[in-house]
């Protein structure tokens, strides 16, 4: 390692907290490495990592010696520690719209169960970078009712914060917006999802998303921050369970 910022990551790089930290420092030019921790296992578990991370749990950014876990804290901090104008904003000047950012990064991470259940984050980040996540995939049964009900609910919350033409859901782009797309992109992994021939799931998911919503998580997904992470090699997905 020869950076003094390290991230700690899981090791398929599939956790949607992993993400919004990977590109909360990239945007913020912070130079880092990346250590994966695997939670198969039971890295997470083992000294130093757990009693440094206070949490167990990925992410956790070792910033010169200071160890910090949980992703919305992790964003807090960056932006306090590395602010403007030396660095890239990660959340909105003014504080009436950072607390509605806040706000919204807090529900994708404590409401939606049946939808994350049923449309993972290793689905959306293997799928969209062209690999292919399960042989299966063509037979993945329709969502269920309540994840019907919780993709309408995020559906509501996301066109209201974005008016029809607008490329982020604030002012300027915040680092909610990546976690917007990629929460959108459970509903349509595939931003262009329905117009490939033989897409049946993905077709059938993203009619459920309107056409600006998959406008907007299109562009949000082509940001080189978000690339940087889809883009990274990743090994076969192997199923696990790593517990607390």
């Amino acid at each position: 390692m020869s950076a003094s910022v390290v991230l700690y990551a899981d090791p398929f790089w599939i956790s949607p907290y992993v993400f919004s930290s990977f590109v909360a420092l990239r945007e913020k030019n912070i130079e880092f490495d990346v250590v994966t921790i695997d939670l198969g296992k039971g890295e997470h578990r083992r000294e130093p990592f757990r009693s440094a991370s206070l949490t167990a749990r990925v992410p956790a950014v070792d910033d010169h010696g200071f160890w910090l876990s949980e992703s919305n804290a992790i964003a807090e901090y960056l932006e306090e520690s590395y602010p403007p104008p030396g660095h890239r904003r990660l959340f909105p000047a003014d504080p009436r719209q950072r607390a509605r950012a806040r706000q919204l990064m807090a529900f994708l991470r404590s409401d939606l169960g049946a939808l994350r259940e049923e449309r993972s984050s290793e689905m959306v980040f293997y799928e969209t970078a062209g690999q292919l996540f399960s042989e299966h995939e063509t037979s993945r049964p329709p969502l269920s009712e309540a994840a019907q009900r919780a993709a309408a609910k995020l559906i509501e919350v996301a066109e209201q914060l974005i008016p029809a033409g607008a490329e982020t859901a604030f002012d300027d782009w915040s680092v909610a917006d990546a976690d917007l797309a990629l929460a959108l992109l459970r509903i349509a992994r595939d931003p262009k999802a329905g117009e490939k021939a033989g897409e049946k799931a993905g077709a059938r998911d993203a009619s459920l998303l309107p056409s600006r919503l998959r406008a907007y998580a299109a562009l949000q997904w082509a940001r080189p921050s978000v690339r940087a992470y889809v883009e990274h090699p990743r090994a076969p997905f192997v199923p696990y369970n790593y517990g607390v």
